[in-house]
């Protein structure tokens, strides 16, 4: 009973105006009701409304009333009210459908989960900006959901801005689909023009669930993304693939190897609104009661106990890219980011951490992220959710190290072709190569044999006329360009390889610069490549502060040196000692500054006498000092950290 239904999500850049799209399908759906609307209805984080952009994907289901009756047992009891009083103004000739919308987050860093969310649909929306055209990071989920053999609808939004670029928008769109340009649907997010076109678009073009090729008598479901509650534990929100599940029925997550029973089945309209149960075709959520973290995994299979049925494909472990450690300003908070970090896990896992220590921070976590971006959103709900004040040290990428004593006992094999996995875990199983997921722990100089990191394969779009300020940024950042393609008729096309590493050290940053914000940056993980480079250290009172190595090119190490060493010289606060700041790579000094010490007048209260008095004093300060200088330690202060992270 499903062909009444349409499962569909929207593709769309970052600031495309995807949200605001989903807002207008609330409203002329009526599936909230105008009074009720405020902007980003579906971006329920703070966060997420700051920045303006989706960070968790959220389901709703909304129902469409363009023809007759639906059946009944696909709706809530809200919705049969809402149904019966459309169904009175209407002829028996019309008929409605459920519309079921995943808004999906935009960021690069997300594709994983995003993919997993077009595997939950039949269709998408391809929303593409009329002021700024198509974007890079567009291509690469554009490409995931024709992977995923979806059905695109074009549609380009901002048509009533005053910068718009209809036109020549739809031209691209056409090329880059290989469509007509009267296929392109022209849409307004803000004033809502259009939108009612898009609706009857998406009930024609969209297929409704297919129904599987056996009938088998068990349940099974697909989990694209979960939230923790702490009343009733993990909710999973999944897209139901055979069979139908109620309140109560014996399930398992196949990859989390846990058993329960649903406390509670239901749909999201937006709010959570339960339902007698789940059919083949719907989306909705299963609160499972389930409350230990690492147990809920997006692209995990749930099926029933009794008939289990096999796992679908597609699922994947979390590959954390970035590595970061956090440590709490005070030890004394240490317990509360431990219960923190498992809390974030609970609603995501996708990041993963565990304890260590410094000598100089003390005890902290290391965590592994999915970009730059995730690492963002992580320490900031630290901050705000549960009001820490942390200290994140330099963020590092993986890499794959064969030292010298093990490529004389022939563990030196080349690996190159196969993605790098950044768990820890790998070290203890692969002793081939060491996993080294912090700069503080990689081999000193003199110990390696060979070092392999991970590339990425790169998708710059920009207008012609940044071309020639972006080209020095290629070797600057040790990029390689592969091909470079006209992309409509104001628009090119770089596709490019670089490390990973390089991307890392404020390449999007300097895209943007050079290009004034014109151009857009996607990229995807590549195999990993033999890599060219050293170990950085920086010495404070001669004694190694692991949170400021880094592993650099060898090529860049004397600049990255006198940087880091001139930018710790300014910000270091003065000791009651001389102080040397040091940069140390290649097995010797590279550069070194020295911190004057802090000035203190041990005469002042001296009015008078004899002039030994004062030149008593003297002495008794020097050689205090040089007891500090021989055996005391520098205590820096958190504000220090941060400032050097942010230097890059």
């Amino acid at each position: 009973m499903s062909a009444n239904i349409r499962n569909f999500c929207i593709i769309a850049h970052i600031d495309h105006g995807k949200s605001t799209l989903a807002d207008r399908l609330l409203e002329v759906t009526g599936t909230i009701e105008k009074r009720k609307m405020r902007e980003q209805v579906l971006d329920s984080m703070e966060l997420e409304r700051e920045r303006g952009i989706t960070i968790k994907m959220t389901p709703v289901r909304m129902v469409y009333h363009p023809d007759e009756t639906i059946d009944p047992s696909l709706l809530t009891v809200n919705e049969k009210s809402q149904k019966s009083k459309v169904n009175s103004q209407k002829s028996d000739s019309e008929q409605s459908y459920v519309l079921n919308l995943i808004d999906t987050p935009g960021h690069i860093d997300f594709a994983y989960e995003v993919s997993r969310a077009l595997k939950a649909v039949e269709g998408a929306v391809l929303l593409v900006d009329a002021t700024q055209g198509v974007q890079a990071q567009t291509l690469t989920t554009l490409q995931m959901a024709r992977d995923a053999g979806l059905v695109i609808i074009p549609a380009v939004n901002k048509i009533d801005s005053p910068l718009a670029r209809v036109p020549e928008t739809k031209k691209e769109i056409a090329l880059l689909l290989c469509c007509p340009e009267n296929e392109i649907l022209e849409v307004s997010g803000k004033t809502g023009a259009g939108v009612a076109e898009l609706l009857r678009v998406i009930v024609e073009r969209v297929p409704p669930p297919l129904q599987p090729q056996t009938r088998d008598s068990g349940f099974r479901a697909m989990v694209f993304d979960f939230q923790y509650s702490n009343h009733t534990g993990v909710i999973v929100f999944v897209r139901v693939q055979n069979g139908e599940v109620k309140k109560a029925d014996s399930l398992t997550l196949i990859a989390g190897k846990q058993g329960f029973k649903p406390i509670d089945v239901g749909v999201f309209t937006p709010e959570q609104t339960q339902k007698e149960k789940l059919s083949e075709g719907e989306i909705g959520y299963l609160v499972t009661g389930i409350k230990e973290p690492g147990i809920a995994r997006v692209g995990d299979t749930i099926t029933s106990a009794v008939h289990a049925l096999p796992a679908l494909p597609g699922f994947e472990l979390p590959s954390p890219v970035v590595w970061a450690s956090v440590y709490p300003e005070s030890q004394d908070d240490f317990n509360l980011l431990r219960q923190s970090l498992d809390r974030l896990r609970l609603s995501d896992s996708s990041f993963v951490h565990e304890e260590e220590a410094s000598g100089l921070l003390g005890r902290g976590f290391r965590c592994g992220f999915l970009g730059m971006l995730h690492m963002e959103i992580i320490t900031e709900r630290l901050r705000r959710e549960f009001n820490l004040a942390i200290v994140v040290t330099t963020p590092s990428i993986t890499y794959e190290v064969v030292t010298k004593s093990a490529a004389a006992q022939g563990f030196g094999e080349t690996r190159a072709g196969k993605r790098a996995d950044a768990s820890p875990e790998r070290a203890l199983a692969s002793p081939r190569r060491e996993i080294i997921y912090s700069a503080a722990r990689f081999p000193s100089y003199g110990e390696i044999a060979e070092v392999y990191e991970p590339w990425v394969e790169a998708r710059i779009i920009t207008p012609p006329e940044y071309l020639g300020p972006l080209m020095p940024l290629l070797h600057e950042h040790e990029a390689f360009l592969k091909t470079t393609e006209n992309f409509g008729e104001n628009r090119n096309l770089l596709i490019l390889e670089m490390p990973l590493r390089e991307l890392m050290r404020g390449f999007f940053d300097d895209v943007k610069s050079a290009s004034s914000g014109f151009a857009s940056l996607s990229y995807e993980i590549q195999e990993l490549r033999k890599a060219d480079v050293v170990k950085l250290e920086l010495l404070v009172a001669e004694e190694v502060v692991p949170a400021f190595s880094r592993v650099v090119s060898r090529r860049r190490v004397e600049t990255e040196a006198e940087a880091a060493v001139e930018k710790l010289h300014k910000i270091l606060p003065k000791q009651l000692f001389v102080t040397k700041i040091q940069a140390v790579a290649l097995g010797r000094i590279m550069s070194s500054r020295t911190l004057r010490a802090m000035q203190k007048d041990v005469t002042g209260h001296l009015y008078g006498g004899d002039r030994t008095r004062k030149m008593k004093l003297w002495q008794q300060q020097k050689e205090g000092k040089k007891r500090l200088k021989e055996g005391g330690k520098v205590r820096i202060p958190p504000e220090v950290f941060l400032k050097m992270v942010q230097s890059g």
